[in-house]
């Protein structure tokens, strides 16, 4: 099938697309909806553009492209991931009254089809939402002002003594609820590209990477979305700041157009990236079936 863009445009009311995430506006069109259509009938089930083709040799989430409705006002598109005990979660793209009703009733039948443990369903507000919650989509746009390099103890892991690195390993560990410990596998296996550290008294006190620019659907370069996270007694003093400058001053110094985040509403990094100026792009959230 083809996705009509007369009907599916009116109720993309944030510019998220199943299996792959947050995406920029640019390049939102209805080849990307059905590019994921495509992706769903191949053994990989990656697109050449999908951020997790850094993390594994398989996608573990797939578009259910048999069970999508599609008609004016309404466009409900499935999915199924298999990890752990399984969840679907149908994605909403719509403004009709009965529409969420319609997405639980589907959410719920898919998960007893497919032996799936959770049923979710997944909705979008406008950037100019009042009711904004979930996670907020935001958008750097290095094109548009110069991105300083900070002042501060941060440099890329690899400049640090060996001393200091060698403390990075604690730090992953305390860190692991936050990707971190996945994140030093990857390190140590030499699968990914530099990460960012902040050092306090020889020991890292905070990480972010690993910083990669990779083409996106059309080709433009953006810098891809990084574990982000710092030691709970280091927090507060501005060692975030930071590094997300550092950050920033790295992708636009590599040639990335933009970046894509998606912070948690009213959280600490949706806070520090609103007073960085970032636009919002507008607000995904998810309900149980």
């Amino acid at each position: 099938m083809r996705f009509r863009w007369d009907w599916l445009r009116p109720v993309l009311l944030a510019p998220y697309v199943p299996t792959i995430g947050p995406v920029h506006p640019s390049v939102l069109t209805e080849d990307l909806f059905t590019d994921t259509l495509i992706a769903a009938s191949t053994e990989r089930w990656f697109l050449r553009y999908d951020k997790d083709i850094r993390w594994s040799d398989s996608k573990d989430e797939t578009v259910l492209v048999q069970d999508i409705a599609h008609q004016p006002g309404e466009t409900l598109i499935p999915t199924l991931s298999r990890r752990g005990a399984g969840v679907v979660k149908v994605h909403l793209y719509g403004i009709e009254p009965g529409s969420a009703l319609a997405a639980t009733e589907l959410a719920h039948k898919l998960a007893a089809e497919h032996g799936a443990a959770t049923a979710r369903i997944v909705r979008f507000l406008g950037p100019e939402s009042p009711d904004g919650r979930g996670t907020r989509i935001q958008l750097q746009d290095f094109k548009t002002a110069v991105c300083p390099a900070p002042d501060g103890p941060v440099r890329l892991f690899h400049e640090w003594p060996a001393g200091v690195r060698d403390t990075f390993a604690g730090f992953a560990e305390r860190m692991a609820a936050h990707g971190f410990a996945f994140l030093h596998q990857q390190m140590q296996a030499a699968t990914v590209g530099p990460v960012l550290t902040a050092v306090v008294k020889g020991r890292v006190a905070g990480a972010i990477g690993p910083m990669e620019v990779r083409p996106d659907a059309i080709g433009v370069p953006q810098l891809m979305p990084q574990y982000f996270g710092i030691l709970s007694e280091h927090r507060g003093k501005g060692l975030g700041r930071l590094m997300w400058r550092a950050a920033m001053h790295w992708g636009q110094n590599h040639g990335a157009a933009y970046q894509l985040l998606q912070t948690e509403v009213a959280g600490a990094s949706d806070h520090l990236c609103r007073s960085e100026g970032l636009t919002s792009l507008g607000f995904t959230y998810w309900q149980a079936a």
